[in-house]
């Protein structure tokens, strides 16, 4: 069941993440030799797929197949249990694509942004999970505390230090992605590195000590020279790209003069509602918006639509 009536690309993961049992090895190393325990191979943020009758789904490998994989936990993450069966994801580490030698026959290894919107709602919030927790492990090899090499603990979720005993969990980084909007015209930017013609909602990191909206008031003021009078709540999404949660908001503000800040955006512009509508359907000459992957296309296509 859903708790929120907007349920995003990467999120409802389905599985029963047992988070309490992370800590009992006993019962994380009968899981792993259980025939019927499933294994999900990432090779450099890519994850394992197979295509059948045109459908593209996971493809899960057996402990045996995972094995080579494994070492000595350092590559291993629990996902949880689907009812009765365990799930764990494996980080093929190396340059060499293991589709092409150990795992040749079983799927293949694709980006997961490409993925995000052919595997269903389900799958794509497994396989973010899977990513997520690993590009963190990839990121954070050592303890911050005092600079030795760390060790995975928990089944993945827990990296502890053997020199100072630290304990370090995977962090999400959150950030506010909002829709500015005044009457019957909302904003969007595009920066110098995306392709010519994009235009998104505007976004940046929760800095410590503030809130959601005084995040995405500062925001607006500094990439756009906006003044936000009130802040809505619409939906959130993992996004795995490396770790970030988007907290996606529509923000009404003062009418006046927007302009880019030139450091993070190079230009902005103001769409009416026939225009927003107009961009989702790839009628609007020009230009076009991100992808039904994106929560900014989801923001942008409740407010087209009248729902906010």
């Amino acid at each position: 069941m859903s708790l929120s009536t907007t349920v995003n690309v990467f999120a409802g993961n389905p599985l029963d993440r047992l988070s309490a049992r992370r800590g009992d090895s006993a019962f994380i190393a009968e899981l792993l030799v259980r025939p019927e325990s499933l294994f999900l191979p990432v090779w450099n943020g890519q994850i394992f797929v197979e295509t059948v009758d045109a459908n593209v789904r996971l493809a899960y490998v057996s402990s045996a197949d995972a094995r080579p994989f494994q070492g000595d936990g350092e590559h291993l993450l629990f996902l949880g249990m689907w009812k009765e069966t365990a799930v764990f994801a494996v980080d093929v580490e190396g340059a060499a694509n293991p589709a092409v030698s150990i795992l040749s026959d079983l799927g293949e290894f694709k980006d997961l942004r490409g993925l995000g919107t052919l595997l269903s709602a389900s799958e794509a919030a497994i396989a973010a999970t899977a990513k997520g927790v690993f590009e963190w492990k990839r990121r954070h090899p050592y303890c911050a505390m005092c600079g030795a090499r760390s060790r995975a603990a928990e089944a993945g979720w827990k990296r502890v230090c053997p020199a100072c005993k630290a304990e370090h969990f995977p962090r999400t980084d959150p950030v506010v992605i909002m829709l500015p909007v005044v009457g019957e015209r909302c904003l969007m930017g595009r920066q110098a590195a995306w392709p010519q013609g994009m235009w998104s909602a505007l976004a940046g990191f929760l800095e410590p000590g503030e809130t959601i909206e005084e995040a995405c008031a500062r925001e607006l003021e500094e990439e756009a020279g906006l003044v936000a009078t009130r802040v809505h709540y619409h939906s959130n999404q993992p996004w795995p790209f490396p770790n970030s949660l988007m907290i996606g908001l529509i923000a009404e503000v003062e009418d006046g003069e927007a302009r880019p800040d030139e450091t993070e955006l190079e230009a902005v512009r103001w769409f009416t509602r026939d225009e927003a509508a107009a961009l989702m359907r790839g009628e609007l000459p020009g230009a076009f918006c991100p992808p039904p992957l994106a929560i900014a296309h989801q923001l942008l296509k409740s407010w087209a639509s009248g729902d906010v």
